[in-house]
């Protein structure tokens, strides 16, 4: 019997790849990839993006890096989210640029670089608003001065940061950033260094915002074909999801009116009608939150809603009286024949981005 299927259409992702291009036609392509490809399979989505014309991959994770080496990617890639207690040595080694927040950080890269005489590419992060990774504008000179002083180990190839309200155009945050990355770009060459790449844009700034794409842009989300804002023409930007999630139904059966459903009976049966059962609940990524008239499904096009609980390995669906699904039939969480992430979302009250990556997570438990 089976339980969530989740496929992944890599053509997509490369599609949507080559549409982000189209909207930044003068900055290059960084594919965000971290986290699993937000559930979409790390190296099989990154090489959907390679394909889609991304000249740079990022990830958050060392691991994330050294695993995209080691399934065969030779390109450019960032990595960017550690302490000082990161594998600089096998980062260095692997030709993977590297990002540097803080002074501990930047003596963990210099040391590593120097015990192989290799030079590492450092990318300065600066801290315009967001208050989480990154040097505070205050502190950037420290941190420049220290690279520039160790120029035989450290090569300041790149500037980044990131913003806190993209996904909201015309917020005001998004202008300060953008001014205070402008001043943090522009002490760091004026110490001389000639950076490769500057770089500010997340998905929503990439989509909407040409005047923040400088040399690079970091879409992630829309990589996936998940629009982090809503387009104005109503077109999605002309996004595909790539991911689609099924299950099957395990049973059918009538009962009456008055009939309560799952733990709780929080759900009673309004009339005689036909229940369905799901093997699948929270246990596979199913929000306990979206039970009881919310998480949406699609059986053979017909829209359904979970009734009552969702159980750790099991939902059920008022099919109504005159239901023709039966034990078998596919059921359409995620796909265009069915709900989308953001339906799900809407649902379970969080955001499409977690609904991917906690979906994804079932690819190598239940591969399709």
């Amino acid at each position: 019997m089976t339980r969530l299927q989740v496929t992944i259409d890599h053509g997509a992702i490369a599609r949507n790849v080559e549409r982000l291009r189209a909207h930044a036609p003068t900055a290059a392509v960084m594919a965000v990839v971290k986290a699993d490809a937000y559930g979409h399979g790390l190296v099989g989505a990154a090489r959907a993006a390679r394909e889609g014309g991304a000249a740079w991959l990022g990830v958050a994770q060392p691991d994330e890096a050294l695993a995209l080496r080691a399934g065969g990617d030779a390109g450019r890639i960032l990595c960017w989210l550690y302490g000082p207690e990161l594998p600089a040595r096998a980062l260095i080694r692997g030709g993977v640029d590297v990002s540097a927040s803080s002074l501990e950080v930047l003596d963990t890269l210099v040391a590593a670089a120097r015990m192989d005489g290799l030079r590492a590419r450092v990318h300065l992060c600066i801290d315009t608003g967001l208050s989480r990774e990154g040097v505070r504008p205050e502190g950037l000179p420290a941190l420049l001065d220290a690279a520039l002083a160790a120029d035989d180990a450290v090569q300041v190839v790149g500037a980044w940061s990131h913003l806190a309200w993209a996904d909201q155009p015309g917020h005001p945050t998004i202008d300060r950033q953008a001014d205070v990355f402008r001043e943090a770009v522009a002490t760091i060459e004026g110490r001389g260094v000639a950076l490769e790449v500057r770089h500010l844009a997340n998905s929503a700034a990439t989509l909407t915002r040409p005047d923040l794409h400088f040399d690079l842009v970091r879409p992630g989300i829309a990589v996936y074909g998940l629009p982090p804002v809503e387009d104005p023409a109503g077109e999605g930007f002309g996004l595909e999801p790539a991911m689609r999630v099924t299950a099957s139904l395990a049973l059918v059966k009538d009962v009456p009116a008055g009939e309560g459903v799952s733990y709780g009976h929080e759900y009673t049966t309004p009339r005689d009608t036909r229940l369905g059962l799901v093997t699948a609940g929270y246990s596979d990524g199913i929000f306990r939150s979206a039970g009881n008239g919310r998480g949406p499904v699609a059986i053979g096009g017909r829209r359904h809603v979970i009734a009552g609980r969702v159980c750790m390995d099991q939902v059920v669906l008022d099919l109504g009286p005159d239901a023709t699904e039966h034990p078998g039939d596919e059921v359409v969480l995620i796909g265009a024949d069915g709900p989308s992430a953001r339906e799900w979302a809407d649902a379970a009250g969080t955001i499409d981005y977690e609904i991917v990556c906690r979906f994804g997570g079932l690819k190598e438990k239940y591969p399709a």
